[in-house]
């Protein structure tokens, strides 16, 4: 029997890949199967138990089953069976047993396995905590393209962590996940690019990956986003642009994000001018602690501008702004003592 791999989300480690319900096999051919010792139907079976899928869930016998297929070699199981050791899931929680079947699928090259293991290493689970087992682990995986992988080992080699310091190679590993459209890698190549962090500073490429991911809700691009239009940075200065984008970050709650959109409206730059909307995204910035946010709504309020005037209103805001550290806040609000 093929091997079924669907995708199940664990938080550290996969144990496999969840399949459509129409790619579920048959249970009693697959358990037939796997008494009969096929490794594959072993496999299956235990993913099923494991994932209630085509079975009642019941870890137990995802581990009975997970375990027959692993002690055959199966590379899939094996990582799988140390994921329920790491987890506690079936069996009891036993950190080396996770670490001894990640290392059996990791010898036979099994990128999951050698991300696990490497991840066993950094966190220093039931073992002594090995950076630089870590590392090594972490870049055999990536060279396999494994995604986490690359991101981890770009991480470390940032930090100095289990390998020498070298943004040059760290860039190289970001921009490999970033490829592979992950958003976060993808953001952090764009930051790379605006700072000349070991690679050469280009405003057109950093606003080229910010692009890939402010398009997957990344919140922190959609903002470098809407700065690179509004300054000009990396491409044609476009205050509309700006504002889609830090109304697309300012949406999920990103405070600098509300605070420049509040600007925008007060301004009326790529947007009809609107006092009462520039408070609205001011204050959203300023209760979330933002003191520019904080100043700016203080203004509004001393000015009558969108709200009605209240100078009582203001001065609270004002001394909000000075005490998140905005110097011209506390200058301010000694002028209403």
């Amino acid at each position: 029997m093929k091997k079924w791999l669907g995708k199940i989300a664990i938080v550290l480690f996969g144990l496999g890949h969840m399949a459509n319900a129409s790619n579920i096999p048959n249970f009693a051919e697959t358990e037939l199967e796997a008494k009969q010792g096929n490794a594959a139907s072993q496999f299956n079976l235990g993913l099923m138990y494991y994932s209630g899928k085509g079975a009642p869930k019941d870890y137990k016998q995802a581990e009975h089953w997970f375990r027959r297929a692993a002690e055959q070699g199966d590379v899939d199981a094996q990582t799988n069976l140390g994921g329920l050791y790491y987890q506690g899931k079936g069996v009891v929680q036993d950190y080396k047993k996770a670490k001894y079947w990640f290392q059996k699928a990791a010898a036979q090259g099994f990128a999951k396995a050698q991300y696990d293991l490497g991840l066993i290493y950094f966190l220093g689970k039931g073992i002594e905590q090995d950076y630089g087992q870590a590392a090594q682990w972490y870049e055999k995986a990536a060279k396999q393209g494994y995604l986490d992988a690359q991101y981890d080992l770009a991480i470390m080699y940032d930090n100095g962590l289990g390998v020498g310091k070298a943004p040059e190679k760290a860039f190289q590993w970001y921009q490999k996940a970033a490829e592979q459209g992950d958003n976060q890698a993808q953001y952090t190549v764009a930051t790379r690019y605006m700072h000349g962090l070991g690679v050469q500073k280009d405003f057109k490429q950093a606003v080229l990956w910010l692009h890939r991911a402010a398009d997957q809700e990344n919140i922190k691009a959609q903002l470098d986003l809407g700065v690179a239009y509004s300054h000009g940075f990396g491409v044609r200065q476009d205050d509309k642009q700006a504002v889609q984008w830090y109304r697309k970050a300012a949406e999920q709650g990103l405070a600098q994000a509300q605070s420049n959109l509040g600007v925008m409206y007060g301004k009326g730059q790529g947007v009809r001018q609107d006092d009462k909307q520039a408070v609205y995204w001011y204050r959203k910035a300023a209760e979330q602690g933002n003191a520019k946010a904080q100043y700016n709504l203080g203004l509004m309020y001393a000015n009558g501008k969108g709200a009605r005037q209240n100078l009582v209103i203001a001065k609270e805001w004002f001394g909000k702004a000075c005490d998140n550290g905005l110097q011209q806040s506390c200058d301010t609000y000694r002028t209403l003592d």
